[in-house]
């Protein structure tokens, strides 16, 4: 499937939240369409993770970077959380797209906000056709290894702490000037096998972008995240479950609860394929979104 060139027409609009947040919102597409694409990208990410997937998609195309991330607003103090971000996404619908049907399509953390949003939000629900679960899970994040061994697990959880609340002191706009410099550990982290480096690049300069006390502020939320109960809301709806089998942040264990516990959810396991699957995958994912359109 072939890429095309995003619409100008109706892009990089910003929208302000109920508490005063400014959001980096891109939306193309006919304003009129009867169904509407919602991309949500990932913690620390932003909404150029979806760029490959978006350019290939039907119709119109709705996707945002979320408060502290990208071109967003730094989210005020207390406010970097998953629940928020899907108190911002059911208020950015209500403005926006107050009408017609959509499909929710949440990569990592974007899949958490889905389930938030069911939580928070079930009447929301009604007008959705279909989900796509991408990288994410519903719970059990807290103290993760990366699937490394004994002392070297320990050794990350505790380096992992101890950086952040360094990085939590930081009062810069951004929290990396030059990304070159972690290239190589997102590469190891964040892909599979092979992966291109220009993915590579492009998810480091994102991360640069990231605000750093609200990076710190959702690393936090990651970790009390559990709504495996909230997928209860979910059940009804048309599903797709994506799944890198080499991811080491969402490993095929988190995959597989999603998939169990929605009786409707086709789960699709990717070989090679790490956390990053909007930029690996691009055009499996791309496919799996329209067969639900």
């Amino acid at each position: 499937m072939s890429a095309r060139t995003l619409a100008p027409r109706e892009a990089d609009r910003g929208f302000v939240t109920s508490d005063g947040t400014a959001l980096h919102v891109v939306d193309t597409g006919p304003r009129d369409a009867e169904l509407t694409t919602v991309l949500l990208h990932g913690w620390t990410l932003d909404h150029t993770s979806w760029d490959e997937v978006a350019a290939r998609l039907p119709g119109r195309v709705l996707r945002y970077d979320h408060r502290g991330h990208g071109g967003s607003a730094p989210a005020p103090v207390g406010t970097a959380t998953i629940a928020k971000c899907a108190d911002d996404l059911a208020e950015l619908l209500a403005a926006r797209v107050p009408t017609g049907r959509l499909v929710l399509v949440g990569h990592s953390m974007g899949g958490m906000t889905i389930m938030a949003l069911a939580e928070q939000h079930p009447s929301l629900l009604d007008r959705v056709a279909g989900v796509v679960l991408v990288a994410t899970s519903s719970g059990e994040l807290a103290g993760s290894t990366l699937g490394l061994p004994g002392p070297f697990g320990r050794a990350f959880v505790a380096g992992e702490k101890a950086v952040n609340r360094r990085i939590a002191r930081l009062r810069r706009a951004e929290l990396l000037k030059r990304t070159e410099v972690a290239r190589p550990g997102l590469r190891w982290l964040l892909f599979g096998k092979r992966p291109s480096w220009r993915h590579v690049a492009l998810t480091a300069a994102m991360v640069g972008r990231c605000h750093p006390v609200s990076m710190v502020g959702f690393r936090d939320s990651l970790d009390e995240h559990d709504r495996r109960k909230a997928l209860a809301e979910l059940a009804g709806i048309p599903a797709v479950v994506l799944a890198g089998a080499e991811d080491r942040l969402t490993p095929l264990r988190h995959a597989r609860v999603l998939a169990d516990e929605l009786p409707h959810a086709e789960l699709v396991i990717h070989l090679g394929a790490g956390h990053m699957l909007p930029l690996e995958r691009a055009e499996e994912v791309t496919a799996h979104i329209t067969a639900l359109l």
